[in-house]
């Protein structure tokens, strides 16, 4: 029975989905103006663990993940430049929908790249904002329909005091003595003059110089409008699960949920789950501050993608979370301990039957495993079930009490603890790149990134003389043993 902590109840619940056995998860993806983060990537794999836990209960998800690629505003109160707009003037290059969507594709791909490596399963539908503007269009003229809407001289803007239950998801209360009848410790807003309360939120900003035609002038969509018009795309205007950061519960989703219910009079998603914060130090990681590690840089310093994805394994999503470069090499050591096992497991000989002990230690691994797992996506004490499993056959095999049938079925249950983990545990290992061939790629990147292509080609050459061919593909740079 699997149960999961809704934000929106704020308890744990067995899940069950509109729909037997079939699931739709919506997980809000990056802003593509920059590299994501260590701290975004935490986020994407307490989903890619929440999306591979689903599956291995038997159901069939289907994964909806967006790219914003315009509207989200440099500050969540609807405030500041399009973070795409601060990109082109970063980059030099016109301000132009073309030039935008241009920066938006390059970090879209890297980021695809990201995910690639840390063996997170890509959602069935990518979807652009940039390519769902007539949506979101259409989902703003449903809510001018029924009253929800108004006008300002920069944008049109939600009203949130049509609705009752605005901010269920992060708790917020009514007061009647603040702004708009909502408790202004609560909002992480600006005043804006024309607004008519606090924490109304724009649908559509104008700008005359760089957007789309509407019905209420050219400009671009909000933010929120955004999530709202392609999740109901695909999934419907009620469906099984959002997720995002925990950043996003009393802005973007509050907001989410107040468009979305008020334009379909329908509840809009029935679980909401929120992965906490990586931090650096005692801040969490922010592009805009300029204070994050890529992982690229995790990988530069000699880890692996997989030996993060282990690290942040060790960790409940729901708990925030400090990085430290001790705790890369401690998770380096584990995740190796793992490989380990099971390369000692291929090179058993000896012939026998499966033997009781080693039937009842896989029993109590599995269900130990899948308990946690289904509790909320307890990934720490799965991995100590599965830790407690590597101990206990270990000791078996050094007594010489362990034959090759039952290094078969060992194998066979880390391979199906790993449909979950993502770790490729049973996977036959490649030698590993050394670090000095990888500051070679890295520094090779950067000389892309910088349109400097004889650095590039001479990078490349020294590359080669050390005995590695590099390939360029969407996903980055593909690297091999000549």
């Amino acid at each position: 029975m699997l149960k999961l902590y809704n934000t929106l109840s704020r308890k744990k619940e067995v899940f069950k989905p509109l729909i037997d056995k079939q699931v739709g998860l919506y997980t809000c993806g990056p802003t593509v103006y920059d590299y994501a983060h260590i701290g975004n990537l935490r986020t994407y794999i307490f989903e890619d663990l929440l999306k591979r836990i689903l599956i291995y209960n038997g159901y069939k998800v289907n994964h909806v993940m967006n790219f914003t690629d315009v509207g989200h505003l440099v500050s969540d109160a609807d405030e500041g430049e399009d973070k795409m707009t601060k990109a082109l003037r970063r980059e030099g290059k016109p301000f132009t929908l073309e030039a935008m969507k241009e920066v938006g594709n390059f970090y879209a791909d890297r980021f695809k790249g990201d995910i690639k490596s840390l063996n997170i399963i890509s959602p069935n539908i990518y979807c652009a904002a940039s390519e769902h503007i007539k949506e979101q269009i259409s989902l703003i003229k449903r809510l001018e329909e029924r009253g929800y809407i108004y006008t300002t001289s920069d944008g049109v803007y939600f009203d949130i005091s049509k609705l009752q239950d605005y901010g269920k998801l992060a708790g917020l209360m009514k007061d009647e003595n603040s702004s708009g009848g909502i408790d202004e410790k609560f909002a992480r807003i600006g005043i804006n003059p024309e607004k008519r309360h606090l924490r109304d939120f724009a649908l559509w900003k104008f700008n005359n110089n760089l957007g789309w035609e509407s019905p209420w002038g050219k400009g671009f969509p909000g933010w929120h409008i955004e999530c709202s018009a392609m999740s109901m795309k695909y999934l419907g205007e009620s469906f099984d699960i959002h997720c995002g950061a925990e950043d996003h519960i009393r802005v973007h989703h509050t907001n989410e949920i107040a468009q979305s219910e008020a334009a379909t009079g329908k509840p809009f998603a029935k679980y909401w789950l929120h992965g906490a914060f990586l931090k650096f130090g005692d801040a969490k990681m922010s592009k805009s501050a300029g204070s994050f590690i890529t992982l690229k840089d995790v990988v530069a310093k000699g880890y692996s993608p997989l030996e993060f994805r282990f690290l942040l394994l060790q960790t409940h999503y729901h708990k925030p979370m400090k990085f430290v470069w001790e705790s890369m090499s401690q998770a380096k050591n584990g995740l190796a301990r793992l490989y380990e096992f099971t390369e000692r497991l291929r090179h058993i000989k000896k012939e026998d039957k499966l033997s009781l002990a080693v039937k009842d230690l896989l029993t109590k691994a599995k269900k130990e495993f899948k308990a946690a797992l289904n509790d909320d996506l307890n990934s720490p004490e799965a991995l100590a079930a599965l830790f407690s499993l590597v101990t206990d056959i270990n000791k078996l095999i050094d007594e010489q009490k362990f034959s090759k049938e039952d290094a078969g079925e060992v194998l066979a249950l880390v391979e199906d603890f790993d449909e979950v983990l993502g770790l490729d545990l049973t996977k036959i290992k490649e030698e590993a790149i050394p670090t000095n061939v990888l500051t070679l790629v890295n520094a090779r990147e950067k000389a892309r990134e910088d349109k400097d292509w004889q650095k590039a080609d001479e990078l490349r050459d020294e590359i080669s003389k050390l005995g590695y061919s590099l390939e360029d593909t969407a996903e980055g740079q593909k690297i091999k043993k000549i």
